[in-house]
């Protein structure tokens, strides 16, 4: 497993990295237990979650992932040899502390209760899941200013940040669903008040919303905060498996209804499109659109995620697979037809 740098930080990170918000909605503590057992063993050391996760979230559920991986780290005894991710929950969740706001009171008890949740004493990378400002995420498009929002400052968000770096709860930060602005705002910020440094950006990135391409992947090259790409399989619609309107049992889009970001009837066109490219080329299609992720070179890792082992293998084998050029201009002709049909 190759691995990249995580920004400045000196940490290095395999450039897949195993997503877990299934673990304690989808799958079991045993089952969870089992990914990470899988995913470690192939050569990840990088393991992303969150305080708000499993997904869809809930409040007889939350904080169960970060449960299910603190008994796993507490089994094995082996901390430091896996680089752990979770994030603050962004304003707008009632479920969570009463309702969710990046302040310094709210931030403080988030850390402390994913410490306890976890069962560690660090974590070495703690992320804000969402601005707290209105702006563009979530498939957002098209900015509209509240001149009323109640928004706390990113500067007093990061100030509280760098207490918790510097009492050894944190070892880098970074940001998520994040804009161009955003990022350089936080870059801005803690270049001119000596605040930690944002080591990434965890946005959305597949073959159908390539939008980060527009104008965080120049941010990402030149100031060294690379992309952790979620949903590079459109919530698994780039396997093909929803195509025709099937809805397997068990599957993400057939138990939730919430999910429908990748289903439009463009989306659909589009993803059809990509499935036929991989067919065309012997390929497997969901291993063809991860290896397509991995391949991009503002990536720091790509954010798999899986309900069966049977799925996890298959994501596994993708971080060797190498797109010949006629595969990748076939995508970008498929791109240039139905450009980021899900945004």
């Amino acid at each position: 497993m190759q691995t990249r740098p995580l920004g400045n930080t000196g940490i290095d990170v395999s450039r897949l990295c195993l997503g877990t918000m299934t673990f304690g909605e989808q799958n079991s503590e045993k089952e969870a237990h089992e990914q990470l057992d899988r995913a470690v063993a192939y050569g990840i050391n990088f393991i992303d979650t969150a305080e708000m996760y499993p997904v869809p979230p809930r409040a007889e559920t939350q904080g169960r992932t970060e449960a299910y991986l603190g008994s796993w780290l507490k089994r094995r005894d082996s901390r430091d040899d896996v680089i752990i991710a979770t994030k603050v929950t962004g304003p707008g969740l009632e479920h969570i502390r009463g309702g969710t706001r990046l302040s310094r009171e709210q931030i403080h008890q988030a850390v402390d209760d994913s410490l306890r949740r976890l069962q560690t004493d660090y974590i070495d990378l703690y992320q804000l899941h969402w601005p707290q400002r209105t702006t563009n995420y979530f498939g957002r498009l098209g900015f509209e200013f509240d001149d009323e929002e109640d928004a706390i400052d990113l500067e007093e968000t990061l100030q509280v940040l760098k207490r918790l770096v510097e009492a050894g709860k944190v070892r880098a930060i970074g940001l998520s669903n994040e804009t161009p602005w955003g990022v350089m705002k936080a870059l801005q910020l803690a270049e001119r008040l000596d605040l930690p440094r944002v080591a990434s950006v965890q946005n959305p990135y597949n073959l159908l919303n390539r939008t980060f391409e527009v104008g965080l992947a120049e941010i990402a090259h030149r100031e060294n905060v690379g992309l952790l790409a979620y949903s590079p399989l459109a919530f698994g619609v780039l396997s093909g498996k929803y195509l025709g309107g099937a809805r397997p049992e068990k599957a993400r889009l057939t138990l939730f209804e919430r999910f429908k970001r990748y289903t439009s009837p463009l989306a659909e066109q589009a993803t059809q499109a990509y499935v036929d490219i991989a067919r065309d080329h012997d390929l497997d299609p969901a291993q063809m659109a991860l290896a397509f992720v991995t391949s991009r070179p503002f990536l720091t890792s790509n954010i798999i995620g899986a309900t069966t082992m049977e799925q996890l293998e298959d994501n596994l084998s993708s971080e060797s697979l190498k797109l010949d050029q006629s595969v990748l201009d076939a995508i970008e002709d498929v791109h240039r037809r139905w450009p980021n049909p899900s945004p």
